[in-house]
């Protein structure tokens, strides 16, 4: 039986209904819905044969085209849905909800399966969707610090006590610097960012504090979504003041297995704020594996960046919070109660 939903319904059954991607290999790519499995209606050539035909004879021909391509598949097509949806229940979309997923959907009906989902205006439907949830007001809490403080091992201390948190250098993949990328492999295209981040913000409950780590606009090769960052820049931010030597040394346990060439790498694409004397020594030091006096001096470029940033940010409430040490323990109980401190102030200077 076939069953249109929208979106919203899907989400709703996210958990126990795998769901099937028909689009191309290329668009899936792109960017697609975080969990889907595509199986797709055409390779990237034949839907661009497809369209061709389309723009250039018409419609009719386009479809007979089609035909001819999937027709080989009907039987994959089969087989793969089974090995997703054993028991008979699954659900289908292509880009808006049109003839690739209602004719795979109708396939697999034909086929046996019990329930077939096919989600209304498709692919389209969950973009408009994530990107309009980016507007959610949400009581957010921003964890900020100089580089090295320590900030995503705080944040996920803070999950372990059971807080909401969003780590949005995590969803990039990308440690959000110029030493950000290593070790962590490639990360997503923007659009698959997104979508990923989607996907973690319709969990998390808005009326709930929920910690983020406090990022530039851009991390890596991905931008935060222009909603989402304003969406971040309209809350308090928690700034952990600690010396420049204590995070040195934790950025060197940090990067301790990092490759050398790849430090080099991103020691150079630095080199210009860094200055010429500051890049040659850094280098020097690191040909010696001294990581702590390059960490040092690599700082001296990112404390003062990090700070010019902060002092721009005329309409964002700032509290800072000293540590002498980074203990994530620690500072994630100081962090709450400093915040609830803060909360408590608000509350009062309202009630006045």
């Amino acid at each position: 039986m076939l069953q249109e939903i929208s979106f919203s319904a899907y989400i709703q059954l996210a958990t126990t209904v795998p769901l099937v991607d028909v689009r191309s290999p290329g668009e899936y790519e792109k960017g697609h819905i975080p969990g889907a499995h595509s199986i797709p209606l055409f390779s990237n050539e034949e839907r661009a044969a497809v369209g061709t035909v389309y723009v250039q004879q018409s419609k009719e021909q386009a479809i007979k085209l089609g035909y001819k391509y999937v027709t080989p598949k009907l039987e994959w097509f089969i087989s793969e849905s089974r090995k997703l949806a054993p028991d008979g229940i699954i659900a289908v979309h292509c880009w808006r909800g049109g003839m690739r997923s209602k004719s795979f959907a109708q396939h697999l009906s034909d086929n046996g399966f019990s329930k077939v989902y096919v989600i209304t205006s498709g692919y389209k439907a969950f973009r408009n969707h994530a990107l309009e949830s980016f507007k959610t007001k949400a009581n957010i809490c921003i964890l900020g610090g100089y580089t090295g403080s320590g900030k995503t091992h705080i944040l996920y201390t803070l999950k372990e006590q059971g807080e909401q948190i969003l780590d949005l250098e995590g969803i990039a993949n990308h440690k959000g610097s110029a030493f950000g990328r290593l070790g962590g492999g490639s990360q997503p295209t923007m659009e698959q960012f997104e979508n990923n981040l989607f996907w973690k913000w319709k969990d998390l409950d808005y009326n709930k504090t929920i910690w983020i780590e406090d990022e530039s606009h851009r991390i890596g090769l991905v931008n935060i979504p222009v909603n989402f960052f304003e969406n971040m820049r309209s809350h308090p931010v928690i700034f952990l003041d600690i010396p420049r030597e204590v995070r040195a040394r934790f950025l060197v346990k940090d990067y301790s297995e990092a490759d050398k060439a790849m430090l080099e790498d991103s020691i150079l694409r630095i080199q210009k704020r860094l200055g010429g004397l500051n890049t040659k020594q850094a280098l020097e030091h690191l040909k010696k594996n001294e990581l702590y006096e390059v960490a040092m001096i690599c700082l001296l470029y990112y404390d003062k960046y990090y700070l010019r940033g902060l002092r721009k940010r005329e309409h964002q409430e700032i509290y800072t919070l000293e540590s002498e040490s980074i203990s994530p323990k620690m500072i994630s109980k100081q962090i709450k109660v400093y915040y609830e401190s803060i909360r408590n102030k608000k509350d009062k200077a309202h009630a006045v």
